[in-house]
């Protein structure tokens, strides 16, 4: 499995109905084990995400994704009150089930992880297995490691990003430009970034994203802020897979947080990746995805 790998299609793809609105799911191979992806944003596509594990169904796996409200081809509402953490947990709960998916292999990717923890805390009965990949269980430390790498880039820069977060002013081109250098160090390392991926970001809904996170992928003001779920991970008893890149802007000391906390889990970071990889190295990623998985089948 590479990043140039051609594009695989769909086996079936569903409309699902949620909230009145229609949710699209993509389903690959025809497993008994299913391994049912929830990707990260929140507002962006599945199509990442989608495209990277898909060929997994060659090893046997019923791979399933699905666009969030909100994003890809799912339906587009306006409504600001849908933007919660809560009725996501309730949208990949009907899609679990209108799919008869059964007992789950759960992988949860960055946004994909606060809500496969409190997916995984509210349906504790269904799912086999959990990965949580690029992740975090406490917001304000992974606030606090975001500063971190703000501060990597000078104290100028970092006092220049306050300045234009406390005036509103996000558009200045001095800081959009140390954006694009965080998000080089820490969410894709690529130079060239794949297409799936470009498909994703292009398309991203702002409602949602910044409803739940925030303004950008370094600065969290939304309803997200305080959410903190590492006293309740010992409540998660299934096996656990947590991985994240060594430069990830969801660090390893939140991935450690999460390995720490929960009862029954195994930790890999990866030296030469940063948010995303299973982009980046993808022969260690899913060496180490597929050993975890099929030590848990059955």
């Amino acid at each position: 499995m590479t990043s140039e790998s051609k594009e695989r299609q769909p086996d079936e793809t569903f409309n699902i109905e949620v909230d009145g609105y229609n949710v699209v799911a993509y389903s690959f191979g025809g497993g008994e084990e299913v391994l049912f992806c929830v990707n990260g944003g929140p507002g962006v596509s599945c199509d990442y995400i989608r495209e990277s594990h898909s060929w997994l169904a060659d090893k046997g796996y019923r791979v399933v994704a699905f666009d969030q409200l909100g994003c890809g081809a799912s339906d587009h509402p306006e409504d600001a009150s849908l933007w919660t953490i809560e009725r996501y947990v309730e949208e990949v709960e009907t899609v679990r089930t209108s799919l008869n998916l059964g007992k789950v292999h759960l992988l949860g990717q960055s946004w994909g992880t606060w809500l496969g923890i409190e997916y995984a805390l509210t349906y504790p009965e269904s799912f086999k297995t959990i990965t949580l990949a690029d992740g975090a269980g406490d917001i304000p430390h992974l606030v606090s490691e975001l500063k971190r790498l703000r501060q990597a880039l000078g104290p100028e820069t970092e006092a220049m990003m306050q300045r234009h977060e406390a005036e509103g002013t996000l558009e200045h081109p001095e800081y959009k430009a140390a954006l694009t250098v965080l998000t080089y160090r820490h969410v894709c390392r690529l130079d060239v970034w794949p297409e799936a991926l470009n498909r994703s970001v292009d398309g991203i809904n702002h409602a949602p994203y910044e409803a739940i996170q925030g303004p950008n992928e370094f600065s969290y003001t939304g309803s997200i802020k305080d959410w903190n779920r590492i006293p309740d991970l010992h409540r998660i008893t299934q096996p656990a897979l947590v991985m994240c890149g060594m430069h990830d802007e969801l660090t390893p000391a939140c991935s450690q947080k999460i390995h720490d906390a929960l009862p029954d889990s195994r930790i890999r970071i990866f030296k030469n990746s940063s948010h995303l990889p299973m982009w980046e190295e993808p022969g260690e990623y899913f060496d180490t995805l597929l050993a975890f998985l099929d030590n848990q089948r059955g």
